[in-house]
């Protein structure tokens, strides 16, 4: 029990980060498709496609699934919970930011993907982006990130926010 206690004060912090927000700040929830290009694997870049959906402005929690194909014939998904801090303030939806990722990546031959994978082990980065933002709606995201165990990745999303 109290080895958990830590962890659950650290997620109850960032939370009450994301959430203290005005009323009229609490209009940003937003969803992207993303692609990805990461090192892992040992042959070259690894590339995927994925899913993001995110709440908040000024800084946002969300979740980002994305999965790779490599070149060994490695398959690898990745679910990472995203916590992201706009840097031009607490109002701010669009712009460059900061986002701290983690969570599990699981891996599986090309041939034989199964559930439960063959490997899994944790992921966790730090990426630096730039959202540009169209018609106060739409928005395309490059970013660059670094991290365990993909060592460095770039990508491109695009999406909306309601």
């Amino acid at each position: 029990m109290t080895k958990k206690m830590p962890v659950f004060f650290l997620l109850f912090a960032l939370t009450s980060a994301v959430f203290a927000q005005t009323e009229s700040e609490r209009n940003d929830f937003w969803i992207s498709l993303n692609g990805d290009g990461s090192m892992y694997s040992s042959e070259g870049l690894a590339f995927g496609g994925g899913l993001s959906i995110g709440y908040g402005s000024g800084s946002s929690i969300g979740i980002k699934a994305v999965w790779y194909s490599s070149p060994d014939n490695i398959n690898t998904f990745e679910l990472n919970i995203i916590v992201r801090f706009y840097l031009q303030g607490p109002g701010a939806y669009s712009g460059p930011f900061l986002q701290f990722m983690g969570g599990p990546a699981f891996y599986n031959s090309m041939e034989a993907a199964a559930i439960p994978a063959e490997v899994g082990m944790i992921s966790a980065g730090l990426c630096f982006g730039w959202r540009f933002l169209f018609l106060d709606r739409w928005f395309v995201e490059p970013s660059v990130r670094a991290g365990f165990p993909y060592i460095a990745a770039a990508g491109i999303s695009a999406g909306v926010r309601f």
